[in-house]
């Protein structure tokens, strides 16, 4: 059997849901009617685009709460979010819900913005795709962990667990098969969110060639 690991990407079309809101009632609302990929969406695309800046981006509707609405208390409980360990998007919305639930019923102040700032419900269709590179050592999947393209280190990562509802991201599985326990349970340990991108990157590699055990 081959212990061939092929690496994947993607890439997404974006549109719009012809679905907006201007308070969190409306945001409720729109959340519970969405289809997963916009949850993913709003929740993940920051990930890729800013992929260098400072880790733990807020969500998109963190961000509107927090910027927009000028709801900060309930922006930072949204944000507050453990997406680490949440283990499927229907179970991230859920948590979204009951945020805003909370919020609403607590009969704190609910304020709507000007007209023009609405939030407006986007949508994604993904698009996979195998890249150049593929390993069937572990020197060979380390050299190729510096040169596949960002978004395939997303795709391994954060789509495993989230979407597909697998027990972990594809890397540590193949590390798993190979007989690399110990590798395999490093990376599944770490919080992904804690990372830029890049940041990721160079963290698994270090993982991959055993020279972080000095890190903090």
């Amino acid at each position: 059997m081959s212990n061939e690991f092929r690496f994947f990407s993607e890439t997404h079309q974006t549109r719009l849901l012809g679905m907006k809101a201007k308070d969190p009632i409306q945001l409720l609302d729109g959340l519970r009617k969405i289809p997963e990929s916009s949850m993913y969406y709003h929740t993940h695309r920051f990930l890729q685009q800013h992929y260098r800046v400072s880790p733990e981006p807020p969500n998109d509707f963190a961000y509107w709460i927090t910027n927009i609405l000028g709801l900060r208390e309930l922006g930072e409980s949204i944000t507050s979010v453990d997406i680490v360990n949440i283990k499927s998007i229907e179970e991230l919305r859920t948590r979204y819900i009951k945020k805003l639930e909370d919020h609403i019923l607590s009969g704190k102040h609910i304020s709507g913005c000007i007209e023009g700032h609405e939030f407006h419900f986007m949508d994604c269709k993904t698009f996979v795709f195998q890249t150049d590179f593929a390993a069937n050592t572990l020197a060979e999947f380390a050299e190729a962990m510096e040169k596949i393209p960002i978004t395939s280190i997303c795709f391994h990562i954060f789509e495993p667990r989230l979407r597909y509802q697998k027990r972990e991201n594809d890397f540590s599985a193949w590390l798993r098969n190979i007989g690399e326990h110990e590798l395999a349970d490093r990376i599944s340990r770490m919080d992904p969110y804690a990372f830029t991108l890049e940041g990721l990157r160079k963290k698994i590699i270090k993982i991959l060639r055993r020279d972080d055990y000095f890190d903090n």
